[in-house]
């Protein structure tokens, strides 16, 4: 039975050898950071280890990254295949291109482009970057000067940048007019989300389309890969599943015999070892942390595990009071009888416990009225538990944006939560001991008491900055934040200062007047956002008509007054806007002149695209970003 077996299986796996797509392993782009490293033969083996490490998960999942080392040498590496390609196919392409990288040595990395994979690596963090000044695009020799071929092309961009944020960032289309056909295919890396799947894709289409006349293109980005073709060259996606999936049933039965061989001979052994894993404690709980291996200046109460599993009932469901990428909150209640906020965050490497302890030594270090409390925290070496006060009426987004509830929200309200949110950024700004910029000022990071009064929280992403020089930055940073709240600056260089979060705030004020979020504006034109649609109000002394309808407002003029100031905080050049010790001015005292806002970013950029973009119904997170030799932004 057993020559059986391994006969069929040499027979389906010839099958499946010969039956494979192409790998697409030609070269397209191959570049080098201009920064070198200290220790060379170090990197090198950094790299080594790291390429053997990702091996199999490039096979796997047909994407991986890692990091390895100590700064300034610590090397970040990721990959990743076109999801056209099987999981074979991808381990060629991965074995190709992990080998042309170290040629960028001794820099401190680069990036590899083939028509089937991507490979990058660098001395940071460049995970979440979606487009940089080393972006760039190929075209072809060959054209095409038929009147229809823009159109065509056109439309088969549109259905991809439609298709792909939603289809795990890969999108692939195809159309025939006149004798004409064009193939197109996206790529977005998976460490981005949709929304940024969506900007990077926006640019690479306008990337691509400077290629015109030319029969091929393809972008090159940070975060995405977009080609087009007058041929097909992608493979058929659902073959290489299928190759798969029989791969991994036979390795599925050999793996389950094997086991069960193995469980015969040792039974006894593994009885033994069952008996002790179960008696050992719950798992999930795991070795609390001694916190003396965090900065000695974060004192704080550590609670145990136990409490906190006692104040939720277990982390029972009815207790649950949100989800997102970084993990799950419980309400929870002590035994005294204080309620309790307790933050479950999710730990996937030593990248993200970092940020976990970063938001710990911020929020520690800040103590303010309009701050979220935080009370203290359990450390395991499974989960990571954050406690902070509990507040009723959770975030504002679940209030503004919800036609019904936004009701609870009276002008005089919503007043006092601009207030008091700019009373809690100049705090991070200009009153606590260093200088914090918060980098996610966003309505659900605002949330509200019983009495609604504003308290800043989640400060995950949040960063420390001198205070030597007003007009210091923070340069070096990876990009993080959420797209529609980013500053034009920060997006295009990583320039980090507190404008950044003026910038953020100003987007805010806006949403809280309208009650509208700055990305689901209903308009005709696709790419208009919140801040360019106020904007033009302001322009044509409409800005009445933004004025969330729910409100009763007795005076107008101090609305119009706060629009303006939100206007004044998402000006494109960041020394144009005001601090937030100005906000606060101008907020409180309503005889102090106000000078007239400059255009916002991205209006002229939107005037543009909408043009040749008018085309996707509905409205969805979209963010119109090009890199900083392609546009003339008055910021940059």
């Amino acid at each position: 039975m057993a020559a059986c077996l391994f006969i069929l299986i040499l027979l389906i796996a010839f099958w499946i050898r010969s039956s494979h797509a192409d790998p697409r392993l030609e070269i397209v782009a191959h570049s080098c950071e201009t920064t070198s490293v200290q220790n060379v033969d170090k990197y090198r083996k950094l790299y080594a280890v790291i390429l053997e490490n990702m091996g199999y998960e490039m096979y796997r999942n047909k994407f991986a990254f890692t990091e390895a080392g100590k700064p300034p040498d610590k090397l970040y590496v990721l990959s990743q295949c076109m999801d056209d390609l099987s999981n074979f196919e991808c381990a060629q392409c991965f074995s190709k291109i992990g080998n042309l990288l170290p040629g960028c040595l001794p820099a401190t990395g680069g990036r590899v482009y083939l028509d089937g994979c991507f490979i990058r690596a660098s001395n940071y963090s460049f995970y979440r970057e979606i487009i940089t000044e080393g972006d760039m695009k190929r075209c072809s020799d060959d054209v095409d000067t038929k009147e229809g071929f823009p159109k065509l092309l056109r439309n088969v961009l549109q259905k991809i940048v439609y298709k792909a944020p939603n289809n795990r960032g890969f999108g692939l289309a195809h159309e025939t007019k006149n004798g004409t056909t064009v193939h197109g295919m996206a790529q977005c890396w998976r460490t981005l989300d949709k929304d940024m799947c969506s900007a990077c894709l926006i640019d690479a289409v306008n990337s691509a389309f400077h290629c015109l006349p030319s029969e091929e293109g393809r972008a090159l980005n940070a975060g995405c890969f977009l080609r087009y073709s007058t041929y097909k060259f992608a493979n058929d996606p659902d073959a290489g599943s299928t190759r798969y999936a029989i791969v991994s049933f036979i390795f599925y039965i050999i793996f389950a015999v094997a086991i069960g061989l193995l469980a015969i001979a040792i039974g006894l052994c593994l009885g033994k070892l069952a008996y002790i894993t179960k008696n050992s404690g719950r798992k999930r709980k795991g070795k609390e942390l001694d916190l003396a291996a965090m900065d000695q200046a974060m004192q704080f109460l550590q609670f145990k595990f136990s409490t906190l599993e006692k104040a939720t009932d277990c982390f029972d469901a009815s207790n649950k009071l949100g989800s997102g990428g970084y993990g799950e909150v419980f309400r929870g209640t002590l035994q005294d009888g204080r309620e309790i906020a307790i933050k479950r965050l999710y730990v996937n490497g030593k990248s993200r416990r970092e940020e976990i302890y970063n938001e710990v030594d911020v929020i520690s270090k800040a103590q303010h009225k309009n701050l979220v409390r935080f009370l203290g925290g359990c450390f395991t070496t499974v989960e990571n538990f954050l406690v902070y006060e509990y507040l009723a009426n959770k975030s504002l987004d679940t209030i503004l944006f919800d036609p019904e509830r936004k009701k609870e929200l009276a002008w005089g309200i919503r007043h006092r939560i601009i207030i008091g949110t700019a009373e809690g950024l100049e705090y991070l700004h200009k009153g606590c001991r260093v200088r914090i910029i918060h980098r996610d000022i966003k309505a659900s990071n605002i949330l509200l008491d019983l009495k609604y009064r504003p308290k800043i929280a989640d400060f995950g992403l949040a960063r420390f900055s001198s205070r030597e020089c007003d007009k210091s930055s923070l340069v070096n940073n990876p990009v993080a934040g959420t797209f529609g709240y980013m500053a034009p600056e920060y997006i295009a260089k990583g320039r980090l200062t507190e404008k950044v979060d003026v910038y953020s705030f100003g987007v805010l004020v806006l949403e809280i007047i309208s009650g509208v979020k700055n990305t689901t504006l209903e308009s005709d034109n696709y790419f208009e956002t919140l801040v360019t649609d106020a904007w033009k109000h302001f322009q044509s002394n409409t800005t009445s008509e933004i004025i969330d309808e729910s409100l009763e407002i007795e005076d107008v003029e101090e609305t119009k007054r706060d629009i303006q100031i939100g206007l004044l905080c998402t000006q494109a050049k960041p020394a144009l806007r005001p601090s937030m010790t100005k906000v606060l001015q101008m907020l409180r005292h309503k005889d102090m002149e106000l000078p007239a806002p400059t255009k916002p970013p991205f209006l002229d950029e939107c005037v543009e695209l909408s043009s040749s973009f008018g085309f996707i119904p509905g409205k969805s997170q979209m963010f119109n970003l090009h890199r900083p030799q392609d546009c003339n932004y008055q910021c940059l």
